[in-house]
């Protein structure tokens, strides 16, 4: 999930916030696993019962709902639940994209981007281990600032690919 799914214009809480329009929790139910689907419905039914009894207890059931629908959407990613960040923050270039691509439904804008960004930093990197490589054996400061620029391409290659292969669990 992205970055963005404990903020109060993301989508977990856009989810609860369609959940509650629609009187239908099933909007919201995909956010969290199926082991949490009890007490997201529970709470939920509590919510809509409260929400009947003014617009400040509508106001302060619907935070508690939108924090325990994202509290249990973090602990279904194994993640910890920190509160409900505000709307608006900014969280770099991709995930705009991403979602731009997913309302158009071609991830062409975010692959090119992503391909771009790979390519350069992973240039910087090896570029990093080539500048370093021709050194002095005896230079053995010179020979650890080689095998550390070496490995940072290597290992950073590495993780990309089996981060890439792993749909992000790994």
């Amino acid at each position: 999930m992205a970055p963005h799914c404990d903020t109060m214009d993301g989508p977990v809480v856009t989810a609860c916030k369609m959940a509650l329009k629609m009187e239908n929790v099933n909007y919201v139910l995909p956010f969290v696993p199926k082991k949490s689907e009890e007490e997201l419905t529970r709470a939920f039914n509590k919510t809509l019962k409260a929400r009947k009894l003014g617009k400040d207890a509508e106001e302060i059931v619907d935070l508690w709902f939108f924090e325990t629908a994202v509290r249990l959407h973090r602990e279904g990613e194994g993640a910890p639940y920190t509160g409900l960040k505000p709307a608006g923050l900014d969280w770099g270039p991709v995930v705009p994209r991403a979602e731009r691509d997913i309302e158009k439904g071609d991830p062409t804008e975010t692959i090119e981007f992503i391909k771009s960004v790979v390519e350069k930093e992973m240039r910087k990197k090896f570029d990093a281990a080539m500048s370093t490589k021709d050194y002095d054996i005896n230079n053995v400061d010179a020979a650890r600032k080689y095998t550390e620029s070496m490995l940072h391409f290597v290992l950073s290659s590495h993780h990309l690919y089996k981060y890439i292969i792993s749909g992000g669990a790994d």
